[in-house]
């Protein structure tokens, strides 16, 4: 799941001209921060039933199969040439299959409501990174402070002045690292791919086939076949896939060349209240006072890690 150049499925920029669709823009930011905010709760129901590989791999598949049909229908071809793709295959393991399956893997030990928050840390890693990697971006007081004030926040929701006391390391890092693999990705698409001639929805299809590819590979290596298969964690994964992943990947790119990526990236802010509300509301998972106290911090943190000094 990622926002625009921060968090959740990313793809590089394309030329395709964007035409304003019937549904007012605000109902599918809605609807975005609804479907990105359920997706921590949806991985956490289908790891109930599956391994986070099979997971990942069934959330692929299927978000793959919304952006094929998607692509038949607008009569869009995948991009050509070696090199395009080979930049696709990286941005892929980035953006996609290492940041899903890490998601999936620290679910098993953490509520999906610390990793929806941590999510939210994205825009942090993503400045931090920027500042090293791009040249454009130059730092400012204000955005060094956010992103000192985004982490505070973090140690807050860990409950650091408590020695992290009852925090399960292993999967809370997965979870951060999950997060920090999207601005790699995001970085590394705007270093090589950026002014692509091809469309966001055919470099988006190929990103999320070769994804698919990755963890085809790699699924049976370290798992074995169900010997059954449950119903509702299935329909979780099919749900992460269909709407968390294709059709959220259509929503967010609408949105962008709509709106502005400006606009467009506050979903991010959205995402943690919705999926500590969804995990607390719809799997019982318990909520003290600092986890609601940090992300507030985080997400301050993070909306001024997003702010451009004044020409």
């Amino acid at each position: 799941m990622s926002t625009v150049a921060t968090s959740r499925p990313a793809t590089p920029t394309g030329t395709t001209p964007h035409r304003r669709t019937a549904l007012d823009w605000r109902i599918r930011f809605g609807v975005l921060s609804l479907i990105w905010g359920f997706s921590f709760l949806l991985i956490k129901v289908g790891t109930a039933g599956y391994a986070p590989f099979q997971v990942t791999l069934g959330r692929l598949v299927f978000g793959t199969a919304v952006l094929a049909v998607a692509m038949a229908v607008k009569r869009e071809r995948l991009p050509r040439g070696a090199r395009s793709w080979g930049h696709l295959a990286v941005a892929a393991f980035f953006l996609n299959a290492l940041p899903f399956s890490l998601f999936a893997y620290s679910e098993l030990t953490i509520p999906s409501t610390l990793a929806g928050i941590c999510n939210a840390t994205s825009p942090l890693w993503g400045m931090a990174l920027s500042l090293v990697a791009l040249s454009e971006d130059r730092p400012t007081r204000l955005r060094v402070a956010g992103l000192g004030i985004g982490f505070l926040g973090v140690l807050t929701v860990l409950g650091a002045w408590q020695g992290f006391h009852d925090l399960d390391a292993t999967g809370t890092a997965m979870a951060l690292l999950a997060s920090l693999s999207y601005p790699i990705g995001w970085i590394y698409v705007r270093r090589t791919l950026a002014g692509s001639s091809h469309s966001h929805l055919s470099m988006t299809g190929a990103q999320l086939l070769l994804a698919t590819v990755q963890l085809a590979f790699i699924t049976p290596l370290f798992t074995t076949l169900p010997s059954h298969f449950p119903v509702v964690p299935l329909l979780a994964i099919a749900a992460l896939g269909a709407l968390g992943t294709g059709l959220a990947v259509l929503l967010q790119y609408g949105l962008v060349a709509e709106v502005g990526p400006t606009t467009a990236q506050m979903v991010t802010y959205f995402i943690p209240v919705i999926a500590t509300a969804a995990g607390v509301a719809v799997l019982g998972e318990s909520l003290t006072w600092s986890t609601p106290v940090g992300a507030a911090i985080v997400l301050a943190g993070a909306a001024l890690t997003q702010a451009r000094a004044r020409r």
